[in-house]
């Protein structure tokens, strides 16, 4: 069958793009992928919010110019799979696993180059002993040689970082439209304890925001005033899954029902919410001037949104199990592998653009994504 064709994107469909990256470590080249099918779509965002991980990507995809971002994402990805680039790539499950095993044992040993570096062990045996098992002082070298801080605080892409103050539990949004964004924000978003130290900003010091919530979705879409959007949350762990066998896999299925709940529990508390936004205005309007200038319905008018808002998921959805480790499994194949996987799965979604048709009117949130298995299925559904 010929592959299908993106339908093209109508004038009459104006909504604003946002592009939400979620925390997951060496996930992360998913994300990667799927930016790249969109970079070369129609709906190129005008806002990209991440935090950890996807803090990274988000601050790299804003901090270059849309021709060379996807070059700055690769160089970033390659940087940080270097170690494992020129290990034999023998054919075969049984090695695939050695090889996942292995990265994952070297990125705890030995860290990953450009990214995060044991404590020498001389630290440990200082008066100050280190509050982390890790260095990034790698990862600023990094930020700083692949984004141009200038161009993310020009403004040209919107760009919010998740993190969370330490002290007061409190999950902060760094967001170039309220602030200057300096290298320590994209620091501060992906400082998971107590793997990376926290980052100190003017005085406090922030922890990785995945700690409260691992997709900054609710800031997008609750920012005010709001705007009708089409987001594209890339969410890294799958809320379907099969039943474990072993405690490998039953460590793994735990860390993806873990976070996708928490994922799918926020997307859902959201839709409802915004549906009774959208439906307060449907309602005031119907109302009779006598009613409107009540104060029950001056606070109902104050709540209500006339805005109309789009999620599409595109979801990580490996076909074998990657093992508990996967998050910080940063092998050079793991990494090949999921780049192209985030690309398809995005551009499968792209192909079907649900968003498109039409809308009930008492719907102010439609949520879609590609069916489980897609390939078999080649469709999309809402939920």
């Amino acid at each position: 069958m010929p592959a299908a064709q993106t339908p093209k994107r109508p004038v009459s469909y104006d909504k604003q793009v946002a592009l939400v990256l979620q925390g997951g470590g060496a996930l992360g080249s998913y994300q990667a992928g799927a930016y790249e099918a969109l970079a070369q779509s129609e709906y190129v965002p005008d806002w990209v919010a991440g935090v950890s991980i996807g803090g990274i990507n988000a601050a790299i995809i804003a901090g270059n110019p849309p021709p060379e971002r996807v070059g700055r994402l690769r160089d970033f990805w390659e940087t940080v799979t270097a170690s494992s680039s020129e290990w034999p790539m023998i054919p075969g499950a049984f090695f695939d696993e050695m090889h996942r095993r292995a990265a994952a044992l070297s990125a705890l040993l030995l860290g990953q180059p450009g990214f995060f570096k044991p404590w020498d062990p001389l630290e440990w045996f200082s008066g100050d002993m280190p509050a982390s098992y890790y260095d990034t002082s790698a990862l600023r070298r990094t930020l700083e040689r692949l984004i141009d801080f200038d161009r993310i605080n020009a403004r040209e892409t919107r760009l919010s970082i998740s993190a969370v103050n330490v002290e007061t539990c409190e999950l902060v949004h760094f967001d170039n439209v309220e602030m200057t964004i300096r290298p320590e924000h994209v620091l501060a978003s992906t400082a998971l304890p107590p793997g990376f130290p926290a980052v100190e900003i003017d005085g406090a010091r922030y922890w990785d925001g995945g700690l409260v919530s691992n997709t900054p979705l609710q800031y997008v879409l609750s920012y005010y005033p709001r705007r009708s959007r089409l987001t594209f949350q890339i969410d890294l762990f799958p809320s379907s899954g099969t039943s474990p066998r072993t405690i490998e896999d039953v460590w793994e299925r735990a860390k993806d029902i873990r976070y996708s709940s928490r994922t799918r529990a926020g997307t859902d508390h959201l839709r409802a919410m915004h549906d009774i936004r959208h439906n307060l205005n449907l309602l005031f309007e119907s109302l009779p001037d006598s009613l409107k200038t009540s104060p029950a319905a001056a606070f109902l008018s104050e709540i209500a949104c006339v805005t109309t808002m789009d999620i599409a998921q595109v979801i990580y959805r490996p076909e074998n199990m990657q093992g508990p480790a996967k998050d910080y499994e940063f092998s050079r194949l793991s990494m090949q592998r999921r780049w192209p996987q985030g690309m398809a799965d995005a551009q499968a979604l792209l192909d079907l653009s649900p968003w498109l048709e039409p809308s009930p009117a008492t719907t102010g949130v439609r949520v879609f994504e590609m069916n489980p298995a897609p390939a078999a299925t080649g469709a999309a559904h809402s939920r």
